[in-house]
């Protein structure tokens, strides 16, 4: 339908405008803002923006349907054909935007014209692309460029993100893995259903029955490649196996040269029956690079990023001569380079196959050197199609509600100059129902990003915390956007957050955003986001130390994990605070727990925390540099504004063991007991005074 949509809008509009220079023209995007406007009622956003968080304002939410412009068919085609011969009117931009930012122009209309016309299409723009951006080493960093401005998506229905961050918390008394979104699920070591435990450590799948506390069946996964990154997802009797993620990040394509750059890395996905035993019933074998994969339902999205398979010469001369025999390569390369292949294996039986070029998009400006490819898998259905789309932009950073899933990236991490500032890059895709993701536009902003907390989609806003400035200069500072989840715009920006520092934490809790950032202290930043046309900055706490990870506790509670520092910012311990933050413009520190024999380390991974409501009990992992200390869970419980100390806990060492590596990886309530899963098996306790109750080994 999109297709015969795109050759009726080529015949009405104008003769004397090309494609792609309709689309960039202003006229395009007031045309678009017009249809926005016809189609889409704006006016229950700020009523759906409301919270009753404490400190806020409260209200109720008010939902009014909203028309999806790409189901529209004729109807709203004969619409947008009307706009074009009358003209439309954009709205003018809001006001109130602190440090407002010189950002690149939106380029709307994206999805209304299809981004290629034919496979001859596709290979005409990444040649042409590739070329453009290929140096004479190849696709080095500082040539990876990608998207600088946005494209505006169709309007379309809009997931209202939950208000409170999600919790570990599940219906009954066994918690889920830690995840961003509530109804999201994210990959992990340990998945459980109250009834069974699935677990990998160290190569090896096992299922436990909770109510024997027995082992029922294992699964070796050390015979395939990646399987020291394996994790899972898991829904009912099926389950999907990871094994990607031995490039987990910049895929920088010919970085190499030479024949092993036209190889690339290949990543396995598992597909396992649980039912009676763990047992593989097939696999998705796919080219590139695993990024990440959510579960909503049954329904799982699974983000790669691959390179083209281009092997270019290694001659000698100058720059300018490898450039262009670099370029002469590229123009020959055929269309196969750059469509990423897979495989599917059901039984005996395996199938190859290619992304169809139809499913091939692309920003307005892009290098060509990399793709990225989501695979639509079904828990219930194995086996079956995945309906892979790509789009010809690079990614490392996956986030997603149940109906938007976001990828983003920043190139020019690596090689920030004060010619060349670093920008975060946005990618926006509907994953609405269990059909193939729709590309919906992109978008990009200054700085670089912390990690995937460092984005949030809600009530029709995409937030977005970066920070800019090389790391550990006097020239770094942090801001906070807010673009239109629509359009990609910038509609709002809070900017100077820590200047001379970075960001160590964010967390967006409902209208309300809690920023960290440290160089010698921590300032604990609050942030109103009520009005995305001018967020405000309204608290500020200055502390010692800092937090690496944010949690809401409800109840105008915040928890931080981190570490305590000196004054002049040398790290000193672990530290565990409780906030509360319930009157935003007064921010306090009401009590924490700091174990100096815990300095420095990793960030905290938010799958290895865990909070449980019911009882306020807090678990998070301990590193020590004293001996026999390390691999440990300290055990907190938040009892109003204290935190009480219930204790360190360990699992015992396998037999004839003197070192369990990590030591305790996760942690879950599981019908109302604490269980730790470490390398060498699963200890059952008493959360309250953590008394073993069974201990499970992994012979």
């Amino acid at each position: 339908m999109v297709e015969n949509m795109s050759r009726w809008l080529r015949s009405v509009r104008p003769s004397t405008a090309s494609d792609e220079d309709w689309i960039a023209t202003p006229a395009a995007a007031e045309q678009l803002a017009a249809v926005h406007r016809r189609i889409g009622p704006a006016s229950t956003a700020k009523e759906q923006r409301r919270s009753a968080a404490p400190g806020w304002v409260r209200g109720r939410v008010v939902r009014k349907p909203r028309v999806w412009l790409a189901a529209s068919g004729l109807a709203c085609a004969v619409t947008i054909a009307a706009l074009i011969s009358s003209g439309g009117t954009a709205t003018p931009p809001h006001g109130g935007i602190t440090e407002t930012p010189h950002l690149p122009a939106i380029r709307p209309a994206a999805l209304l014209l299809s981004n290629y016309s034919s496979c001859a299409d596709v290979l005409a723009g990444l040649r042409t692309h590739a070329a453009a951006s290929v140096g004479s080493y190849g696709w080095w960093p500082d040539k990876r460029t990608d998207i600088r401005f946005g494209i505006a998506p169709l309007a379309g229905r809009q997931q209202l993100s939950a208000g409170p961050a999600a919790t570990s918390a599940a219906a009954g008394d066994t918690s889920t893995t830690n995840v961003q979104e509530s109804g999201v699920d994210e990959p992990d070591l340990v998945k459980t259903d109250g009834g069974r435990l699935i677990t990998i450590t160290d190569g090896v799948l096992r299922m436990v029955d909770t109510a024997s506390r027995a082992i029922t069946g294992s699964l070796d996964l050390t015979m395939y490649q990646g399987w020291q990154n394996a994790q899972l997802l898991v829904g009912g009797d099926h389950a999907l196996v990871t094994l990607g993620g031995s490039n987990n990040g910049y895929n920088y394509g010919s970085f190499s040269n030479g024949p092993a750059a036209a190889s690339g890395p290949r990543s396995t996905y598992l597909f396992l029956d649980l039912a009676g035993g763990p047992k593989i019933t097939g696999s998705l074998r796919a080219a590139g690079s695993y990024l990440d994969a959510r579960l909503i339902g049954s329904t799982v999205r699974l983000v790669m990023s691959s390179a083209p398979s281009i092997n270019l010469p290694l001659g000698a001369g100058s720059n300018a001569t490898r450039s262009a025999a670099n370029q002469a390569v590229i123009r020959q390369a055929p269309l196969s380079a750059w469509l990423p292949q897979y495989s599917i294996t059901s039984g005996q039986n395996t199938t190859d196959y290619t992304v169809p070029c139809d499913q091939v998009s692309h920003p307005a400006a892009y290098t060509a050197a990399s793709m990225l490819t989501i695979y639509t898998l079904d828990l219930n259905h194995l086996g079956v199609s995945p309906k892979p789309v790509s789009v010809a932009a690079d990614g490392d950073t996956v986030y997603a509600t149940s109906t938007s899933l976001y990828i983003a990236s920043n190139p020019n991490w690596c090689c920030a100059t004060a010619a060349k500032a670093q920008q975060t890059e946005i990618h926006r895709f509907d994953i609405t129902g269990s059909g193939q993701p729709t590309y919906l536009g992109s978008g990009g902003i200054p700085g670089r990003l912390l990690s995937r907390y460092s984005l949030s989609d809600y009530a029709g806003s995409l937030r977005i915390a970066t920070t800019a400035g090389a790391g550990g200069s006097a020239t770094q500072s942090s801001s906070l956007y807010i673009l239109d989840a629509n359009t990609l715009k910038v509609t709002g920006r809070v900017g100077g957050l820590g200047k001379d520092e970075q960001i160590y934490a964010v967390r967006f809790i409902g209208p309300v955003a809690y920023v960290v950032t440290f160089r010698r202290t921590d300032p604990l930043y609050v942030v109103d986001l009520h009005d995305p046309a001018a967020p405000m900055l309204v608290g500020t706490l200055q502390l010692t130390g800092y937090s690496d990870y944010l949690h809401d506790a409800g109840s105008g509670r915040l928890i931080g994990i981190g570490q305590q520092a000196s004054k002049t910012g040398r790290v000193s311990g672990l530290q565990v605070s409780l906030f509360d933050v319930s009157k935003p413009a007064q921010p306090l520190r009401t009590a924490q727990v700091v174990r100096s024999d815990a300095p420095g380390g990793p960030s905290l991974d938010p799958h290895a925390f865990l909070y449980w409501p019911p009882t306020g009990l807090i678990v998070t992992p301990v590193q020590s540099w004293r001996p026999g200390q390390s691999g440990k869970v300290l055990v907190l419980k938040v009892s109003g504004t204290k935190l009480n100390t219930v204790g360190l806990l360990a699992n015992p060492l396998a037999a004839h063991s003197i070192d369990d590596g990590l030591g305790i990886q996760r942690s879950l309530i599981v019908n109302a007991t604490l269980w730790t899963v470490s390398g060498s098996g699963v200890q059952v306790s008493d959360p309250a005074t953590l008394s073993r109750q069974a201990w499970i080994p992994f012979d």
